[in-house]
């Protein structure tokens, strides 16, 4: 099992050398980004040559040849400084190309894999409906084959990496017959289809204006008679939203891995100011209404990291995981909310203006209780791994 500070030496020298990354190339150039809303591209594409997105694939397609744990400690590192960009990575990875890999065939995974793992290409999946998210019967968009095409029709929102200029396809769940269900009656059939963002009829629309994440593309997306090869199903016909929860049960460790790094950095700003900030002829460390509250944060940080260490670890054994998953994002996410919000108030007014990382931390972490299953719907899987 993965211990936090006992890392095998091959974690610890990518952990030192994206934190490196995190505090030289993109801490500096975050405040701005924000301020303009500007997706990172030059970042990208750094992260690209340093085979971010490449860490949990194998070398044929492109890929590092390492696994899920590692692509966890290099966004944990990022989203110390820059949510936005640490995000990018992990939907890139985690929902953009990850689905090719574990479903696609072997002719997907040698077009599609290369092209969104280098960083020059950002893959993107097209779940949530304002009507469906968690509840896939409310899926509106359709796919219907006919003559070697499916054509499609609906809509999809807060997609992630959706509409940059260098998104090469988003795949897109959607309903494509209807089929018998164990209490006989009739459920809508999901599957899942890519689509090239070039193909007519895609329409990535307008980004949203964000409480926080503001450096990161997300839009909604319309499909109008959008036609794709027959071969652009991904996976086994009408097994594409079981698929996904596949995929959100990785992804959930991936959001717990940022939500720890996001709590990490309101810790070490907060321990930081708390020296230089003088109050009464004293740094405001001196006093236990500050020191105690900091101790509590990095409380919340050393047991958030521990619960997505241990998801991690049974995912890569092959050992069942989902619980593991839900607390780990749980966890992550309530101390990711509560440190900034601990963070703010230490840094008093300061905390309260936009150029201070703080205060980015404070609007960047309530999405971190929200998206990849909110927190509710993690209890809910907690409590039926539990049989209640």
């Amino acid at each position: 099992m993965f211990t936090p500070g006992m890392l095998p030496d091959e974690y610890e020298d990518l952990r030192t050398s994206v934190a490196k990354f995190a505090d030289d190339e993109v801490a500096p150039v975050s405040a701005e980004a924000d301020r303009k809303h500007e997706f990172l591209y030059a970042q990208v594409a750094k992260m690209g040559e340093m085979g971010l997105f490449g860490l949990p694939f194998d070398e044929e397609y492109g890929g590092m040849g390492g696994d899920y744990f590692a692509l966890c400690l290099a966004i944990e590192e990022i989203a110390r400084v820059n949510q936005s960009l640490a995000i990018t990575l992990e939907a890139g990875v985690s929902l953009g190309a990850m689905p090719i890999y574990r479903f696609g065939t072997e002719e997907q995974k040698r077009e599609w894999l290369p092209q969104v793992i280098d960083g020059k290409g950002l893959a993107a999946f097209g779940l949530t409906e304002p009507e469906a998210g968690s509840d896939a019967g409310g899926t509106k968009t359709r796919a219907r084959l006919e003559d070697g095409q499916w054509t499609v029709n609906g809509s999809k929102c807060f997609i992630t990496n959706s509409g940059t200029d260098i998104t090469k396809l988003v795949t897109a769940t959607a309903v494509t017959g209807t089929r018998t269900g164990k209490d006989g009656t009739e459920k809508p059939e999901i599957s899942t289809i890519m689509i090239p963002t070039g193909t007519p009829g895609f329409t990535a629309e307008p980004a949203y204006d964000k409480v926080g994440w503001n450096s990161s593309d997300t839009h909604p997306l319309t499909f109008d008679g959008v036609q794709v090869p027959e071969g652009n199903l991904l996976g086994e016909r009408g097994r594409g939203y079981a698929n996904f929860l596949r995929i959100l049960d990785e992804g959930r460790i991936a959001v717990a891995a940022l939500s720890v790094g996001a709590a990490q950095g309101c810790v070490d700003e907060s321990v930081r100011y708390s020296k230089e900030r003088r109050t009464f002829g004293h740094p405001i460390k001196d006093y236990q209404g500050i020191s105690f509250k900091i101790a509590r944060m990095e409380a919340r940080v050393v047991a958030a990291r521990a619960a997505y260490y241990l998801a991690a670890s049974r995912m890569i054994a092959g050992l069942p995981f989902k619980k593991e998953a839900a607390i780990a994002k749980l966890v992550a996410g309530d101390a990711a909310m509560d440190n900034a919000r601990d963070a703010t108030q230490v840094f008093g007014g300061y905390g309260f203006m936009n150029e201070y990382l703080v205060a980015r931390h404070y609007r960047d972490s309530k999405i971190l209780e929200v998206g990849e299953g909110t927190t509710e719907v993690q209890l809910m899987l907690i409590a039926r791994e539990l049989g209640i």
